[in-house]
């Protein structure tokens, strides 16, 4: 019979999320991983698989945790536009600056391995659709409340808002100047979503 774990599970994915998080896969040890979870060679890989599958399940675990978020802010928004509004200005909207030098976990981890990890392409390419048609979803709102042009295309829409953000959360990660991250992220909700300009 196989003994339980003795361990909590969530508790050593968040840990280990945050060093992949702040350091990307490559400078991420074994070393690092054991000291952050706690957790001896065998206990660690014995639960997870190796650095490659422990990678996988945090990044999956963090996509999912992201939608959840993002679908329960449309339940719980006023209007659907909202949601598009506070998503898009989401990378700059830390005035110290740390989140947008942290990024995004799929999209730093997105842009360090997608093109040699057909896993990590996969899981970009599976939660950038789900935010696009929650987005979707919030335009089409707009739309019926009156804040989207009704001959807006709310998926293309969505798509262009998709991008922009990730534009925002790369220039975030080079150290850009919050004012001057703030004004771009402006500009852009103002290009994009004329009526929600401020």
């Amino acid at each position: 019979m196989a003994r339980p774990r003795k361990f909590d599970e969530e508790r050593v994915i968040l840990a280990v999320r945050d060093e992949f998080w702040d350091k990307g896969y490559a400078a991420t040890s074994l070393e690092d991983l054991l000291r952050v979870s706690g957790l001896g060679k065998g206990s660690l890989y014995g639960a997870f698989g190796d650095k490659h599958h422990l990678f996988l399940r945090v990044l999956r675990a963090y996509d999912d945790a992201n939608l959840q978020m993002l679908r329960e802010r449309l339940e719980s928004a006023t209007r659907g536009i909202d949601l598009v509004h506070e998503f898009l200005l989401s990378p700059a909207s830390d005035p110290t600056g740390s989140a947008a030098r942290r990024g995004c976990l799929l999209a730093n981890s997105n842009a360090e391995l997608a093109a040699s990890t057909p896993e990590v392409a996969a899981e970009a390419r599976r939660s950038y659709d789900a935010i696009t048609a929650i987005l979707a979803e919030a335009l089409e709102r707009a739309q019926r409340e009156g804040d989207l042009a009704p001959d807006a295309d709310p998926a293309e829409t969505a798509r262009t808002v998709l991008v922009a953000q990730l534009g925002l959360i790369a220039l975030g990660r080079t150290g850009m100047n919050m004012e001057t991250l703030a004004a771009a992220a402006q500009s852009a909700l103002a290009r994009l979503l004329p009526a929600l300009a401020q």
